[in-house]
Order: C-alpha cells, then sequence, then structure tokens
C-alpha cells in the first residue's frame, strides 16, 4: 500500500498537524477605528459601538464582547437597543388570562402577528445609505452570538424625492412591536417589528401635524426634517416630535392627533424626557437649552426656561441633553457643545451642571455620543445618575458622577492603542508572578488620579476560563513612552507606562500640568482623556524593546540612537544617568552624517517615579535609528545595530566592549538620515532612467550608420530585454539570483543573537555574539565573560571569528543556533530557574540563517552548508518575520514541538519544521496591501500572534489548537419578579437549567423551529392564507394603543432616542 501514497505524505504525521496547528483571528484589542455610532441598553448594560467601516461592537463587564459586520460597509450612523419589554411590564389579557404577545415560532393553529422574542437582546442600526438591520444577540453551543436577522431600506412611492424617506430619528416603541421613523420630509413612517413592514394606515404626516395646529403659529415648513422623537416615560401611547425649525408636538397614538405643541424661537437639536413626564428639555443650535411644561390642557405653553449657558456671545449649537432628578432635589444638566463660537468653537466639550458645581469636560478628540448610566427601575423616583460615558473619535471616556471631583474611570478594554502613534511592539511569554506584581504595584502608583468605582458597564457574563499564564504586551511609541499591557486574556489591559522623556532636555517642561486653571477661569474647562498624538520631539520614539523577565532588566532603543538601559525600583529614586558613546564609524574619513542630532541630555541626578529606571545610556554615533536590539541578562551585555554597524555594551561596567562598522562604501543612503530619504529615492529614480535613456539612444546611434533596420529593431528588442530583466519582476516570477554588493544599505543591521555554542572548535563552546546585514553578511564575535567573582574586575573582551557572506545577498532577518538535540538553546536566565533543561553540549551544534529568500542550516563550528529552503524561488515570497513557537497538541499534554513561525510579504502565515525545514502549512492572514499591518506583526513564544489592523487596533490570531484566547461570554434576560410581568415558571426554568448554562428552552427544538420558519415563509407568501389571516385578524387584532386600553395604566422605563 505504501507505493501508492505520495511521495512525502505520512498520514500519521497528517493527523499529528492536525493536533498541532490550527489558525483562528480570535478577537480584537484596542479601540474601534473610526468610531460612528453610539448605543446602550440599561436594561442590559450593554453598550453598542459602530464604526464608519460598517463594523458593530457589543460590550458589556470585562470578557463580554461581540462584534458584527454589515455586508455593505456602510457607516453606522445610529444603534438602538429594542427596549425590553420587562423594563415597561405587560400584564395578562383580562378576557383570557394569557399573554398577549404569542411566539412567532409557535403553532399556527392560533394566527398572531410576529414579535420580538423576549429571550433575545436586539438592537437596530442605521446605515447611512439608508437601510435598517436587525440584530439579535442569540445563544448557541452554551454562549451568545451576535447575528444580523433582517435588514430592510425604507422607500417612498414612484417619484418621490429621496428626502422623502431619508431617515434621520428612530424610535424603538416599548411595545417592541415597532419602530417609528422620523425622515428629512417630516413624515413619521411606523414600520412593525421583526418584519420592517411599513404600516402605511398609521403613518404620521406633515399635513396631519398641521390640521391640528393654529394656522398663526406655524407654517409648512415647520413640518421639515425630524430631529427628535421621544416615547413618554409614562404614558407609552404618546410620542414627542421635535422637528429642526423649532416645533414641537406631542402625538396622541391613539387618536391619531397633537395634543400640544410648543414653539421654539431657535433651531431645534434635541428632546430630553424628565423622568416623571411632566416636563421636557429641549436644545437648540444657538447654544440655548429650554424646559417645557406639559399640562393637562391642550393650550400652547410657554417655556418654564430659556438658558444659554455659556453666552451671552453668540454660541455653538447644543447638539444633546439630559435631565437627570436627584434626591436632594439639585438636577444634573449635562449637554455636548454650547461654548462660545469665537473663543471656543474648536472645543470639543461635554458640560455637566449641578447646582453651583459646573465643569465642561474637554477631549482632544471629536465627541461622537454619550449617555448616562442612571437608575433603570422603572419604580424608583428619581435617575441619580452615576456615570458619565463619552465616545470620543479617538478612545472612550467614562466619568464618575458619584465622587467629588467627577474623577475618571480607568477602562478595562477599548483602551486607546494609540494615544500617541505606536511604533513597535515585543511580545513576552509567562512572566513570573513577582515581575507581575511589581509591574502592577508600580501602575497603580500612576493611577492614583482615577476614580475607584466599579466599571459600571457590567453586562452579559464572561464564561472563559482563566488564562493559564501572565502574558505582557509592551508597545513602544512616538513620544518616548513604552507601555505594559495585560495580554493574558480577552481584555487588552495598561499596567503600567514607562517614559523616556526625562532623560533628555526637550521643550516641554514634564512638570507642566494642563488641567490647571484659575478659579475664575471661564468656561470652566478640564482636560481629559489620554489621547495625545502630538509628540514633542520625534527623536524620542521607541524603535526597539527586549525585557528579561527573569532578571527584570529592561533595554530600550530610539529614534535618534539612544540606547537606554533600565532596572525596576519598587520606589521613587534620584540618580545620575551614566553616558556612553559608541563611534560606529570609527573615524572613518570621506563619511558625513546628513541626520538628525542626537538628543541633548540632562546633566546631574533626575528623579525617577517607581518602576523601570534607566542606569546607563548609550548613543550611538551617527545617531540615526536603533534597528536591532538584543539583551542577555545573564552576562549582563547589550547588543544594538544601526544602518551603519553594532556594538556591543557591557552594562554591569558600563563600557562600551566594541563597536563593528558595516557601511560599504556606496552606502550613502545610510548617511542621510530618514528625513532626506524621500529626496534620495526620486533622485536615483530620475537618474536611472536617464541612464536608459541616453544608452538606448547612443546604442541607436551607434547602430544608425551603416546597419539596416532590421539590425536596429533586434538590437533595441535586446536592449529591452536586458532592461527588463535588470528590474524585479512579480513575486511568483521573483528567482535568487546575486545581488550586488553595491546596493544601498547593505550594511544595514537586521538581527542580533546572543549564543553559547561552538565557535572556534568542537571541543570548546564559548559565549558569541551573532549578526546579520541587510546585504547578507552574518558576523560571528567569540566573547570572553569572565566569572562572576572577577566580574567586575576584568573586562568582557570580543573577537571576530566569523564573517560568512550568503551568496544571493538577501538581508538576514533572523539567526538561530541549535544544539545537540536539534532544540533552539533556552534564554538566558531559563535553565538558571528550571523552567527549561540545559542545552545539548555533547552533540554538534547546527546554525540557521533565515534570510528573506531563503533558509539555510550551517553546521557549527566548520560553518559549512547543510541544509537550506528556497523560498522566494519556490513560493515566490519573502520572509518578513520569523520567530520559533512551541506548538502542544490538544490532544495530549506529553507531546509538543518548536517550529517556525514565519510571516511573508504576502501576508501569508507558514510553519516550517525544525531541524528539517519542511513547510508544514499555510494560512493566509493578512492582506498583502496592508504594509504597515505586516511590519506590525509579533508572535509569541506559543503561537500566537498580533498586528496592526488600524492605527489603534490589533488583531489577535492564533496558530496553535492549544493556546486559544477569544471571547466566551453569554447575555440573559434578567429575570423580572414584579407580578405584572411575565416569566417563565419554575418547572420551565428548571428545565432550561437542566440543559446546561447557555441553553435557552428552544434550543433543543431547533429541527421544529427551522421547520416553523419554512411552514411560516410558505403561508406567508399564499396569497389565500393571507387573506384568511387578514380576515381573521381584523375584529380582534387592533393596534397597539387600542390594546393598551384594556389594560391598566402601567410606569414604563425612560427612553431616550440613542441612550436606550
Amino acid at each position: 500500500m505504501r507505493r501508492f501514497l505520495r511521495p512525502g505524505h505520512d498520514p500519521v504525521r497528517e493527523r499529528l498537524k492536525r493536533d498541532l496547528f490550527q489558525f483562528n483571528k480570535t478577537v480584537e484589542h484596542g479601540f474601534p477605528h473610526q468610531p460612528s455610532a453610539l448605543g446602550y441598553s440599561p436594561f442590559l448594560r450593554l453598550m453598542a459601538i459602530g464604526t464608519r467601516s460598517g463594523a458593530i461592537k457589543l460590550y458589556g463587564a470585562p470578557g463580554v464582547e461581540f462584534m458584527g459586520l454589515h455586508e455593505e460597509n456602510n457607516t453606522v450612523m445610529q444603534i438602538h437597543f429594542i427596549p425590553d419589554q420587562n423594563e415597561v411590564g405587560h400584564e395578562e389579557c383580562e378576557e383570557c388570562g394569557v399573554a398577549e404577545y404569542i411566539s412567532p415560532t409557535q403553532s399556527w393553529g392560533v394566527f398572531s402577528r410576529p414579535v420580538l422574542s423576549q429571550e433575545e437582546c436586539q438592537l437596530v442600526t442605521l446605515l447611512d445609505d439608508n437601510s435598517l438591520h436587525l440584530w439579535s444577540l442569540k445563544q448557541h453551543g452554551g454562549t451568545s452570538e451576535l447575528r444580523e436577522e433582517h435588514r430592510f431600506t425604507l422607500k417612498g412611492p414612484p417619484g418621490s424625492p429621496p428626502s422623502a424617506t431619508q431617515v434621520t430619528a428612530v424610535l424603538p416603541h416599548s411595545s417592541r412591536e415597532v419602530l417609528y421613523l422620523g425622515t428629512e420630509s417630516g413624515s413619521i413612517f411606523v414600520v412593525e417589528l421583526p418584519s420592517f413592514r411599513v404600516l402605511e394606515d398609521r403613518t404620521i404626516t406633515p399635513e396631519a401635524v398641521l390640521q391640528r395646529i393654529p394656522e398663526d403659529n406655524c407654517n409648512r415648513r415647520s413640518c421639515e426634517l425630524v430631529e427628535a422623537l421621544q416615547e413618554h416615560p409614562k404614558n407609552p401611547d404618546q410620542i414627542l416630535i421635535g422637528y429642526s425649525r423649532g416645533l414641537i408636538v406631542l402625538w396622541d397614538l391613539q387618536n391619531n392627533k397633537a395634543t400640544h405643541h410648543f414653539l421654539g424661537s431657535q433651531q431645534l437639536e434635541n428632546l430630553y424626557w424628565q423622568r416623571d413626564g411632566s416636563k421636557f428639555i429641549s436644545c437648540h443650535y444657538d447654544g440655548s437649552y429650554s424646559q417645557w411644561p406639559v399640562s393637562s390642557d391642550n393650550r400652547q405653553a410657554e417655556p418654564l426656561e430659556n438658558t444659554v449657558p455659556y453666552g451671552p456671545f453668540p454660541c455653538k449649537a447644543i447638539s444633546k441633553i439630559y435631565w437627570q432628578t436627584t434626591k436632594n432635589g439639585l438636577p444634573y444638566i449635562i449637554f455636548q457643545g454650547g461654548m462660545p463660537r469665537a473663543s471656543y468653537g474648536d472645543r470639543h466639550s461635554i458640560s455637566v451642571i449641578h447646582g453651583s458645581q459646573q465643569t465642561a469636560f474637554d477631549f482632544t478628540s471629536r465627541v461622537i455620543d454619550f449617555f448616562i448610566i442612571f437608575s433603570s427601575d422603572p419604580a424608583a423616583e428619581f435617575d441619580d445618575p452615576s456615570a458619565l460615558v463619552v465616545l470620543a473619535e479617538e478612545e472612550l471616556v467614562v466619568i464618575d458622577l458619584k465622587s467629588a471631583g467627577w474623577p475618571a474611570v480607568h477602562p478595562p478594554y477599548l483602551a486607546s492603542l494609540h494615544c500617541s502613534a505606536i511604533t513597535c511592539s515585543h511580545h513576552v511569554s509567562n512572566i513570573p508572578l513577582k515581575l507581575w506584581e511589581r509591574i502592577i504595584s508600580a501602575g497603580s502608583k500612576q493611577n492614583i488620579h482615577y476614580s475607584s468605582m466599579p466599571w459600571p458597564i457590567d453586562g452579559g457574563t464572561n464564561i472563559a476560563p482563566d488564562p493559564p499564564q501572565r502574558d505582557l504586551l509592551l508597545t513602544g511609541h512616538e513620544d518616548g513612552t513604552v507601555r505594559f499591557w495585560d495580554a493574558s486574556g480577552v481584555c487588552l489591559h495598561l499596567l503600567y507606562k514607562l517614559s523616556t522623556v526625562r532623560v533628555f532636555l526637550t521643550d516641554a517642561d514634564p512638570n507642566d500640568n494642563m488641567n490647571t486653571l484659575g478659579e475664575d477661569e471661564w468656561p470652566p474647562l478640564r482636560k481629559v482623556g489620554t489621547f495625545d498624538p502630538y509628540s514633542d520631539d520625534p527623536r524620542l520614539g521607541i524603535q526597539k524593546i527586549y525585557l528579561c523577565k527573569y532578571s527584570g532588566y529592561l533595554a530600550v532603543a530610539g529614534t535618534a540612537g539612544q540606547v537606554l538601559v533600565m532596572e525596576l525600583n519598587d520606589e521613587d529614586a534620584e540618580h545620575v544617568v551614566d553616558h556612553a558613546e559608541a563611534d560606529l564609524l570609527q573615524d572613518q574619513e570621506g563619511y558625513r552624517w546628513k541626520g538628525h542630532e542626537k538628543l541633548k541630555t540632562r546633566d546631574g541626578p533626575v528623579r525617577f517615579e517607581a518602576g523601570f529606571q534607566p542606569f546607563v545610556l548609550v548613543q550611538c554615533q551617527p545617531p540615526a535609528v536603533v534597528t536591532s536590539l538584543a539583551l542577555h541578562s545573564e552576562w549582563k551585555l547589550v547588543a544594538f545595530g544601526t544602518s551603519h554597524g553594532f556594538g556591543l555594551f557591557d552594562h554591569q561596567q558600563k563600557r562600551l566592549v566594541f563597536v563593528k562598522c558595516t557601511l560599504h562604501p556606496s552606502d550613502q543612503l545610510a548617511l542621510e538620515g530618514p528625513l532626506s530619504r524621500v529626496k534620495s529615492l526620486k533622485k536615483s529614480l530620475r537618474q536611472s532612467f536617464r541612464r536608459i535613456r541616453r544608452s538606448r539612444v547612443s546604442s541607436r546611434k551607434r547602430r544608425g550608420g551603416g546597419g539596416n533596420a532590421s539590425e536596429v529593431q533586434e538590437a533595441n528588442a535586446k536592449f529591452d530585454q536586458d532592461v527588463l530583466q535588470e528590474m524585479e519582476l512579480a513575486p511568483v516570477q521573483r528567482k535568487i539570483e546575486a545581488r550586488s554588493a553595491e546596493d544601498s544599505f547593505t550594511g544595514f543591521v537586521r538581527t542580533l543573537y546572543f549564543a553559547d555554542t561552538f565557535l572556534r572548535d568542537s571541543s570548546r563552546h564559548c559565549p558569541s555574539l551573532w549578526a546579520g546585514t541587510n546585504g547578507g553578511t552574518v558576523y560571528a564575535f567569540c566573547l570572553r565573560v569572565p566569572p562572576a567573582e572577577r566580574r567586575m574586575d576584568e573586562p568582557v573582551r570580543a573577537e571576530q571569528a566569523k564573517e560568512i557572506q550568503l551568496m544571493h545577498r538577501a538581508p538576514v532577518v533572523g539567526i538561530l543556533v541549535l544544539d545537540g538535540r536539534s532544540t533552539p538553546l533556552p534564554e538566558p536566565l531559563e535553565v538558571a530557574h528550571d523552567l527549561s533543561k540545559s542545552p545539548d553540549m555533547q552533540g554538534s551544534h547546527q546554525l540557521l540563517v533565515v534570510s528573506e529568500e531563503q533558509f539555510k542550516v550551517f553546521t557549527l563550528p566548520k560553518v559549512s552548508s547543510k541544509l537550506k529552503l528556497k523560498l522566494t524561488a519556490l513560493e515566490g515570497c519573502r520572509v518578513r518575520k520569523v520567530t520559533v513557537a512551541n506548538f502542544g497538541s490538544c490532544k495530549t499534554d506529553d507531546y509538543s514541538e518548536n517550529d517556525l513561525a514565519v510571516l511573508t510579504n504576502l501576508g501569508d502565515i507558514q510553519i516550517i519544521s525544525l531541524p528539517f525545514l519542511k513547510l508544514q502549512i499555510r494560512y493566509p492572514c493578512i492582506r498583502k496591501e496592508d504594509v504597515s499591518g505586516i511590519a506590525s506583526c509579533v508572535f509569541t513564544k506559543y503561537g500566537q500572534g498580533f498586528y496592526l489592523i488600524s492605527p489603534s487596533e490589533f488583531e489577535r490570531f492564533s496558530l496553535s489548537t492549544k493556546w486559544l484566547v477569544e471571547p466566551r461570554c453569554i447575555v440573559d434576560m434578567p429575570e423580572v419578579t414584579s407580578n405584572n410581568h411575565v416569566h417563565k415558571s419554575g418547572t420551565e426554568n428548571a428545565a432550561r437549567n437542566s440543559r446546561g448554562p447557555g441553553r435557552s428552552s428552544g434550543d433543543c427544538g431547533e429541527d421544529e423551529r427551522k421547520s416553523g420558519r419554512l411552514m411560516e415563509h410558505a403561508l406567508l407568501n399564499d396569497e389565500k392564507v393571507l387573506k384568511e389571516i387578514q380576515s381573521t385578524l381584523e375584529g380582534g387584532r387592533g393596534s397597539y394603543a387600542e390594546k393598551n386600553l384594556a389594560r391598566s395604566p402601567l410606569g414604563h422605563g425612560l427612553s431616550n432616542g440613542g441612550a436606550d
């Protein structure tokens, strides 16, 4: 049978690969890119955010996350949760004694209108293409999933203008039966849920509104463009309609007429009911708000109060407002905008007024929307607001309204990763508990200005298992900061922020307080949030990070050639930072640096807060960007590389060991710095085209004298072919061939690697440093590190032992040494902490050199070629990132293996076995056009990875079947014990619980439900059946308002458009 198997096909290995490898994109960390809409359900305590790309994301308690994506990829304009019936209550029918709402999945023996299920959380989104979408959180397989149920676009009669049906306001009615849609034309359409059928007989037209209003008070233009729709908080038969020109109408749904009208003198922006329904508040374009009484008679009311909070000069519009009642009698008035137009028109603010206390929270990015978290109990007499939640364009800010001074609440998720632009990333797996606690302790001292309030958006239940280990994701930023994130689970939570600015002299004083205001400052602005995209100096940007989790040493390198070595200190300290300079050009003549200058350092002692504190600074000369960094905490050595060369520094003795210049005489671009490279690139391209043109002309002149036309044509064709061969072909046509040594940036140091291996002979191993360059050169230095007892007395010595030049001269992106068991050498101090086996020093070691185009294994110490894998020649791609990852089997804990995880320029991830370099599997991960995403990718030690899908979001993926971090959560509709609410019997609840958590009572009847839906579809497409249903229901169904007459009056939950 074996002769029928394909060459290289091993069934046992194929089964093992299925147990080891599996690709999943699991969760998105960070802040949604370009948010456009916000919604909140006070009953479920869930928040929804929509984006300009059509994504919708739901958040609750930490770990409770859901995501959906509209197929249209249009901007989400509005999000509205469907109010739950339990918020407003339902009584049983007085005649038959059963609940009036009949599930559409029940038998068709009793005909009923489809209504929304009471076991699901549902919401409606409005897109900028005027389409409406109904989403549901359904329970499946023990967890909840967000699914799109229906979509609908409101269409007008033939020949009508688009404005006739352009939706501007959406009101989900508390009955869960209908949506009210206000339009630009002034009409309000009523749409049935969940079918999205337009109830034309219940449309509220401008003509119907004008008939009920005295002619002296309005004209036809008064009813153009519906700005706001609000349901009466105590009477669901009444809705408040606000038109843009200032007309406000209280409409009786039962009698289909206007009972009250209110005339504002300014353009209307929004409306808000007070809790008891006796008054409402309107806000206007001129920066004013008005309070209106709703009297028992129908005479025209005058506003009780008309205020311009930041007048008397012209002010910007107040686009949204809340009026929240409290037990002490002083209301909270919270509104967006209203700033003086001339002086503060560019500010993005939300003001909070409570008695004599007033603050205008100033945000550094545009405010998208906001809502207030207050008491959602319908029986409560007061609102008692607890938190203000603001969605800005670049961050989410939550303000504690219960604590003095209204401090901000530290968010457990939706972190603003890009508060300063991310420049690099570094992941460290399995952090020891002691280091973890010390980092958290240092971070807690930075968060004393935050509120101690628990996170107020806490809906749903996180049922994911606890993370098996503690992982850190470190991000370097443009402003010179390094942020430490808890990347162990679904929520990427900020633990600690390190700033390197204090070491250097910059234009800004770190002691400046931007929030300091005088007592009489007006408006009372207070800056909030962390988003600050402006850097004091671009040279501060962090380019490379290396953390040793065992010793607590941290090395950070920047844009201006600065390399800082730090150690963790639990207390504040003041000390002098030692300086050393590394001249990578080694005084070579003919080279002149044309880039930026180095950063100036502070003289004397510098005070540092608890956490990582720098104790030595190595300054590279020229001060070019540091392109590679390696730290060996056991030998107390740090290696660094730039586009000019690399060096080794002893941070225990604070002494430079050696530097090596890697510049080639043609590397002129390396001396110009990043700011002048664009000009150089344009110049080189221009020269290339001129050279081609001159060559073509001269060759024609040489042949033009005596040759015939065919010879000239043949010569031109040969020349064109030669030119094309010189140009780079498409990736699939690329062949590995020798590159010229005169290519620019050949001295660019791409990778540095420490190893204890056999470098000189096979009998003695020694510490070594390996460096790979952009020109395909590998340098190996033999190091002599004194023993611990003489470590401070004797210097570390280095001597170049090897130099390998790859024939194809492709950039070297990775270097790895395998021990006698073909296992990668352990990390420094890993063996000392009993977390890894000692490397095998008996067998022969192997050197793996990974270039952009191929993998090659050499024997040590002879450095003879043993094995190679030509990736570019075979696959048409180039290596961008490579790391060693450990993959464990999902079937047994006894088996794991080390493989190479490789990311290519095509966005594919390939897993290649060690040491035989066999391709195991390939996954498409990132779009090949997403160059920044590919460049930002970072792998973890256990087969996971992160890459930026936007400036503010990391996409997390997993290559392992064993290590998988993804949201697992469930949202249950809360039980209501009130007698006037419909609730399941104890028997039903027991039956549901016996099927395990996350299973609803209908889950066991999936086939029955599917057949019911098919039957429903068939019946609703049969004209005779539809006529029968209509005749059956004509006498008994009626409108929602008519049914309400048979019920006793009930209290209803407060509804505020986008906040419900």
